[in-house]
């Protein structure tokens, strides 16, 4: 019984003792594995970024982005960038598909196989005066690219001259997507309306940052920026002489009243640690200090981080000023622009697209050079690709202290280091290249 016993003994040892060496030889297995898929990306990010900084290659950069940035369009009359980008395309034996969304233009590189991945840069410029005086100032008077849409397409485009450059060696394909309309009028809505982003399976965007420093970027998984919504609000009551204000039907007092109560949405109706916003961007009356006028206009913007609690307060907003109308015995007439100026539901960030791209990030600039930004209640129309697709949207530095000081988007005195071009190029090759290296396997 005793020999049984001993016997059995080490039986479980022997048995054991197998299990952790195997363990053990596959953990350094993994480990090698890990530390080869490493090195590539570590190798693959190098030669990428030491490509898009060659003194010619950045100087055709440069280049582009000046002439996008002399010429800024607006919204769906991107007429010019878009001959440019395709002009461009052209030149580097690009294919692509144009127009959607009247201005939009999808480029292909690779075999045509799937998977798909895209790369995402818009290029409307906004309604602003351009006050910075260089020799590449808009030619276009009160048109600026305040928001460094000239930079996301010229970053974009060096991808592309990247991506081409390697399109033996993609193991799929990369579609590059030029958007017209991002400044409020939902561009990504319409190119994904009318096709132009089916069969995707992923896609990565970026946006220039002038608070972060060049060499930078930032960028947070889960919901990143908020959900956004236009309103405006026409309070209609009865005019006359300042001194007889019994025999009128004040707007002012209605709206005033009416301003007043939207703040309490947030501050009485919303749970603290959710972030809300109802803020009153303007407002229009009569012209004479000593007349009660007809009618007042008022309006403003409705941020949420749930595109959930985007429409509660688009409910209660109308409900509050239509109620505080009827108190001050006026009426009120809501609009929220929903086809002109489309909502933009809240941009949240894949959690797998977003860890491959920090990776990528990472072996690019550094871990020190990538940020875990904190949400902001600024909205874009990266959301909708989000809604439909695995997405990432990173934030990429462009100050240089030795240029000026920080000004933020949708300055008048806006200056963008060019510097981030290269860097912009290269992770956008990098993050689509590894992206298909990593998936090619499990799906072709």
């Amino acid at each position: 019984m005793v020999t049984i016993i001993v016997m059995a003994r080490l039986y479980v040892l022997i048995i054991l003792s197998t299990i952790f060496t195997c363990h053990a030889t596959w953990a350094m297995a993994e480990e090698e594995i890990r530390g080869a898929g490493s090195e590539r990306l570590s190798s693959l990010t190098r030669e990428l970024l030491g490509s898009a900084g060659e003194p010619e290659f950045f100087e055709w950069m440069k280049r582009i982005r000046r002439r996008v940035h002399e010429n800024p369009e607006l919204a769906f009359e991107e007429y010019e960038a878009g001959q440019l980008v395709r002009n461009e395309l052209a030149s580097l034996g690009i294919e692509y598909t144009w127009p959607f969304a009247k201005t939009g233009i999808v480029a292909s590189v690779g075999s045509g196989v799937q998977p798909w991945f895209g790369l995402r840069a818009d290029m409307d410029a906004l309604p602003i005066q351009e006050m910075v005086e260089w020799e590449h100032k808009s030619k276009n008077n009160g048109k600026m690219h305040a928001c460094g849409h000239d930079v996301h397409t010229t970053m974009l485009l060096g991808a592309a001259r990247l991506l081409k450059q390697r399109k033996d060696r993609l193991k799929g394909t990369v579609k590059l997507v030029f958007q017209p309309g991002e400044e409020g009028y939902g561009g990504a809505y319409h190119m994904i309306k009318e096709g132009a982003l089916e069969k995707f399976q992923g896609i990565f965007g970026l946006h220039v940052a002038p608070e972060l420093p060049t060499g930078t970027i930032g960028s947070r998984p889960g919901p990143m920026l908020a959900g956004s919504m236009r309103f405006l609000a026409v309070i209609e009551g009865k005019g006359g002489h300042a001194a007889m204000p019994h025999a009128t039907r004040d707007p002012v007092l209605a709206a005033s009243f009416a301003i007043l109560a939207l703040q309490q949405i947030v501050s009485r109706e919303t749970d603290p640690l959710e972030a809300r916003l109802v803020s009153v961007g303007f407002i229009e009356a009569g012209q004479a200090g000593n007349v009660i006028p007809v009618s007042v206009g008022f309006g403003g913007t409705l941020r949420s981080m749930t595109t959930e609690g985007l429409f509660y307060l688009q409910r209660r907003v109308k409900e509050v000023i239509e109620m505080q109308a009827a108190v001050h015995q006026c009426s009120a007439t809501l609009d929220f622009m929903e086809e002109k100026l489309r909502p933009y539901p809240a941009t949240v960030n894949d959690e797998e697209m977003y860890e491959h791209a920090k990776k990528v990030g990472t072996s690019l600039l550094g871990e020190a050079n990538v940020h875990l930004l904190p949400m902001a209640m600024g909205a874009e129309d990266f959301s909708f690709y989000s809604q439909k697709m695995a997405a990432a949207l990173f934030m990429i530095g462009t100050r240089n202290e030795t240029l000026k000081p920080v000004i933020r988007l949708h300055s008048p005195y806006l200056v963008i280091d060019e510097d981030v071009l290269p860097i912009g190029a290269a992770l956008h090759a990098a993050v689509a290249i590894s992206y298909l290296d990593d998936h090619a396997v499990e799906t072709q």
